[in-house]
């Protein structure tokens, strides 16, 4: 039995060693350390401690690293060791490391479902909680700008934190922040996609302490934090870049160091973005390598996910923000870009250890096929299982886009919500698919509804009501918009009115919105708190009916409580016979407004005055 030698001084000569800590416990007692020192390569590492065992040390091409590979027995304590590095030289170097218990058990890690609603931030645009972190001189990037949309304006995540109880208020029960982990670039790195430390947050967003407690105040109001990570790129700017590990860390590495003198739009090899080829029966392999291997784009390096090495390192790493922050799912992006072998090894290691865990990914697809191709349990003719429980609805919300702007006509109009919900038949889940209207990506849904108010709540209530996930970007609640420019992402980016202390309008406690602001807050903070304790909406059985003269009627039903939903989208009053929907058993029913509290009896008729949407519930 090894001896566990008690440390009294905690020793960092050693540049980097990641995961910078690890945790007991876990069912895969596998742990690779990457370390990066000078000569590294040329030390052999010991470890005394009582449960953890080095059971390979794996040389790279540069010398500048070690890979080490560990065991964690089961029954391991979580405590101090050193791990002793010795040089061929004589020379020798000492690393504490910590393993740490966990704060809960894997069980108890639930993730989001369709219980809940997602408030997706861009952290740079929300609200400047701290003036003291705005600029790091240290970084690339040092300008604050609000003037121009694609600087960094500030926001952090101290931000967030003031203002979690605006969110809850809301009705929200879960919150995606886009990543706030260091993208230290020349410019508009205020996005966070482009990240330069995977276990670094960047400064001008804050601090490790300050992401845990942003954590902590979210579970205190029983809200869930979802982390946006990014596992098919980095930023140029990523310190391994200046000394890559081994020959195939990146896709197209050689052609990237063979030009790495001249690098621009030209010398790089770009993906074709043609994400199809991932189902595609007879796609070419070279359309299948331009997809899964091309960089998204010159500032961003594509990850090679096939290099053993790598794979683990991104896996670890989220399994380590999983422990570390307590999340409540991850969001990831890109998520057709990698290898999707990887993928499912990466969504499969961390649903194993955290099996109530939730994982949404982004296929930015309008076509259903390809997106139910994507989720956990799916029959694919390839045999393909993705572990993926979540893929983003992107066909349901252009369903909703075009089903609203349309004129109406037998196959125009509401008709294409009606046939974008008859869809479900080809997910295995439907409940677990995250449906949106907009995002930090897509125009705004003011601009894109032509800033008309009704459609706008027709589409959200919508939403808020089908069998799904909900996300709900920021701002939409005020009717924020990107009409100036639509789909400039700087604009549909902007900041939030209130978060910034000379703001002459204040969105979190109303000072200075205009009435139609006031009321679409009203209406989803009306909407998403009747949601939040609705289990019909949340795991109700669902039926529709084909919308007839420009009205559409949706039914979600579970034990006593029956929710329904009414598009109308006559201008000049209209009379529906309820008869037709005898089969839901409404006739005789007291159903209420959720949105004005009105009360009345389901009889054989409906007076449709107003265009808009109606949900009445039975649950009075």
């Amino acid at each position: 039995m090894e001896v566990t030698k008690e440390i009294t001084a905690v020793i960092k000569e050693i540049e980097r060693v990641e995961p910078p800590n690890w945790f007991i416990g876990f069912k895969d007692t596998s742990l690779q350390l990457l370390v990066k020192e000078e000569n590294i390569g040329f030390a052999t590492p010991s470890i005394s401690y009582e449960g953890v065992s080095i059971e390979k040390v794996n040389k790279a091409r540069s010398n500048n690293y070690l890979f080490i590979d560990l065991i964690i027995d089961k029954s391991t304590n979580p405590g101090v060791f050193n791990i002793d590095f010795n040089f061929t030289d004589g020379a020798k170097k000492t690393h504490t490391y910590e393993l740490k218990s966990r704060e809960k058990n894997a069980e108890d890690y639930i993730g989001f479902n369709s219980s809940d609603a997602i408030y997706l931030i861009t952290p740079d645009r929300f609200a400047n909680g701290d003036d003291s972190n705005n600029i790091n001189l240290a970084l690339k990037e040092t300008d604050i700008d609000r003037s121009d949309n694609y600087k960094r304006h500030g926001g952090d995540i101290q931000g967030i934190i003031n203002h979690v109880d605006y969110i809850y208020d809301l009705g929200f029960t879960a919150v995606w922040p886009t990543p706030v982990l260091i993208n230290d670039m020349a410019e508009s790195s205020y996005h966070g996609y482009a990240i330069t430390d995977f276990y670094t947050v960047d400064s001008r967003f804050g601090n490790l302490s300050e992401y845990k407690k942003l954590a902590d105040k979210l579970r205190e109001k029983n809200m869930k934090l979802i982390m946006d990570q990014v596992a098919n790129h980095c930023g140029i700017g990523h310190w391994w870049m200046e000394d890559l590990p081994f020959d195939d860390w990146l896709n197209n590495q050689k052609n990237y160091e063979e030009n790495i003198n001249n690098w621009n739009n030209e010398t790089n090899i770009g993906s074709n973005h043609r994400r199809t080829t991932n189902q595609d029966i007879y796609a070419a392999k070279a359309d299948v390598k331009g997809n899964n291997e091309g960089w998204f784009s010159p500032k961003m390096p594509d990850l090679n996910q096939r290099n053993p090495f790598l794979a683990k390192y991104i896996i670890q790493n989220s399994i380590w923000w999983i422990e570390t922050l307590g999340l409540g799912g991850i969001r990831q992006d890109t998520y057709p870009y990698p290898d999707k072998a990887f993928m499912s090894n990466w969504a499969g290691a961390i649903m194993h250890e955290y099996p109530n865990f939730s994982i949404v990914g982004e296929e930015w697809s309008y076509n259903p096929l390809i997106v139910g191709y994507w989720q956990r349990g799916a029959c694919n003719k390839d045999g393909y299982e993705s572990n993926l429980k979540s893929p983003m609805d992107f066909p349901m919300q252009k369903a909703i886009v075009e089903g609203l702007n349309d004129e109406e006509s037998w196959d125009q109009g509401l008709v294409k919500l009606y046939e974008g919900l008859a869809n479900d038949f080809h997910y295995t889940t439907p409940k677990d698919i995250l449906v949106f209207l907009d995002n930090h990506d897509k125009t705004r849904i003011y601009t894109e509804l032509w800033e008309d108010l009704y459609k706008v709540k027709m589409g959200l209530s919508y939403m808020l009501t089908l069998p799904r996930i909900p996300q709900i970007y920021y701002g939409t609640e005020i009717l924020m918009s990107d009409s100036a420019n639509p789909g400039d992402h700087g604009l549909i980016r902007s900041d939030f009115p209130g978060g910034w202390t000379d703001d002459v309008v204040n969105a979190f406690t109303g000072e200075g919105l205009n009435e139609y602001q006031k009321d679409m807050q009203s209406f989803i903070k009306k909407l998403l708190n009747y949601r939040k304790n609705s289990a019909a909406i949340h795991d109700g059985k669902t039926i529709h009916f084909a919308p007839l003269m420009g009205v559409y009627f949706l039914f979600r039903i579970k034990d006593d409580e029956t929710v329904v939903h009414i598009i109308n989208k006559n201008k000049e009053p209209i009379t529906v016979d309820l008869n037709r929907f005898e089969e839901v058993g409404m006739k005789g029913k007291t159903v209420k407004n959720i949105i004005t509290d009105e009360e009345f009896v389901w009889g054989n008729e409906i007076q449709l005055t107003d265009r808009g949407s109606i949900i009445l519930t039975t649950k009075i």
